[in-house]
């Protein structure tokens, strides 16, 4: 593969990402030309399209090594994405403990993303013994500073009372911080939630915006758990979100993407 590289195209991250909503494979060429020219967003956007494909053929491989150069060179997201290849063995050899070697490294410098996929890990014992108190930590800190998945997991710990005191309005506010941020298991969370204090249509409001947006392995299980709903509005759901899954499973039969979160 060959390209002509223009100095005078080089452009900043902010421009490159704006530039890769609107037209992926004219993206894909001022992406490589910046990473060349040692702009580092360009090289970690540059490992994400390798990554999915966008823009530009596919190669995992390339992927790591451009999130490598990035990582180095003090780009965090770039070092987070390094554990994601890591823990799941995109482009390289699927290595928890060196998955989580990263994801620490993003965590200690503030990274948000990387709080959560290391609390993630300590939570499951996964390439690092199991703490559920630093899991716990991890995704509070993360959650304060608004990363919404974590809220919803903040939540899990205080409705569980699971190494925490127990503290049900307290999981309803983040549940509720989580769904409106966007997460759609937050969604999922807080719908169950409203379900139980009888509020079935805004329930219904919030699962719906679950199964817009949820991946197919969220969506799989919420189908299965929906069945065994009492009220019937809601247990209706589940022939949607099985619907959801079947279409997305045939989606995913054809080569694409990642599916990153």
């Amino acid at each position: 593969m060959s390209y002509q590289l223009r100095r005078e195209e080089v452009l900043d991250g902010d421009q490159l990402k704006a530039m890769l909503n609107e037209s992926p494979a004219r993206a894909a060429q001022a992406i490589l030309i910046a990473a060349r020219e040692g702009v580092l967003d360009a090289q970690a956007l540059l490992g994400q399209i390798l990554l999915d494909g966008q823009g530009i053929e596919q190669d995992q491989p390339l992927a790591v090594r451009w999130f490598g150069i990035a990582a180095q060179r003090g780009h965090l997201m770039a070092r987070n994405m390094l554990g994601r290849c890591h823990e799941h063995g995109w482009g390289c050899v699927a290595d928890a403990t060196v998955a989580a070697q990263h994801y620490r490294v993003g965590a200690e410098a503030g990274l948000d993303w990387a709080m959560y996929n290391y609390a993630n890990l300590l939570a499951t014992g996964r390439g690092v013994i199991e703490d559920q108190l630093q899991a716990l930590a991890l995704y509070r800190r993360a959650a304060e500073l608004g990363h919404a998945k974590s809220m919803n997991l903040l939540g899990r710990y205080l409705e569980d009372g699971r190494v925490c005191p127990a503290d049900p309005v307290g999981a309803v506010d983040w549940y509720r911080r989580s769904a409106t941020g966007g997460d759609f298991r937050g969604q999922f969370s807080y719908a169950a939630v409203l379900a139980d204090e009888g509020n079935v249509e805004e329930a219904l409001v919030w699962l719906r915006k679950a199964l817009a947006g949820g991946n197919l392995n969220f969506l799989r299980v919420a189908s299965q758990t929906l069945l065994s709903a009492v009220n019937p509005h809601i247990r209706e759901m589940a022939a949607l979100y099985h619907q959801r899954v079947v279409q997305m499973s045939d989606e995913r039969s054809v080569p694409g993407g990642v599916e990153l979160v």
